[in-house]
């Protein structure tokens, strides 16, 4: 009975081990893979260097990030649809970009694509004249032209 303990023992001390080596591997690939797509994030190059090709994309309103992602991917826009997305997340242009027709490049980052795709918001405001926009410049005119006309009285 005791060899069968001992056996027991030695056999337990070795999968606690074989286990505590096995969950630091994969503890360290998890973190090489996180820092790995992490730094991605920021530094991904071009697909192509160069000029690249040109290609010719639409995005309509209705599509999610992720479907962009997936669309640039398949025409060779980008490596990685997810890696794309987080960048589009973490864009400063996040908020601009929207629907229409755009000509990127494969030598475009995905910071040179998402300004690229910046749409301009439409101002529902009309546009003032330039004398309407300056009120400074009315109220001298007229004062010109009643200092002239002041003038003209005086002399006659």
């Amino acid at each position: 009975m005791k060899v069968f303990s001992i056996i027991g023992a030695v056999a337990g001390a070795i999968f606690r081990l074989v286990a505590a080596i096995a969950a630091v591997y994969l503890i360290y690939q998890g973190a090489e893979i996180c820092f790995d797509y992490g730094y991605r994030i920021f530094t991904e190059e071009a697909v192509s260097i160069g000029e690249g090709r040109s290609v010719t994309v639409t995005i309509t309103e209705s599509m999610s990030p992720m479907e962009i992602a997936e669309l640039f991917e398949k025409r060779g826009l980008v490596r990685d649809a997810k890696l794309f997305v987080m960048q589009y997340y973490l864009s400063e242009n996040v908020k601009e970009v929207g629907p229409g027709t755009f000509e990127l490049s494969t030598a475009m980052t995905a910071e040179e694509m998402m300004a690229a795709m910046v749409v301009e918001k439409e101002d529902t405001e009309e546009p003032e004249d330039e004398e309407s926009k300056d009120p400074d410049n009315i109220d001298d005119e007229e004062a010109g032209s009643a200092e002239a006309e002041d003038l003209e009285g005086a002399e006659g």
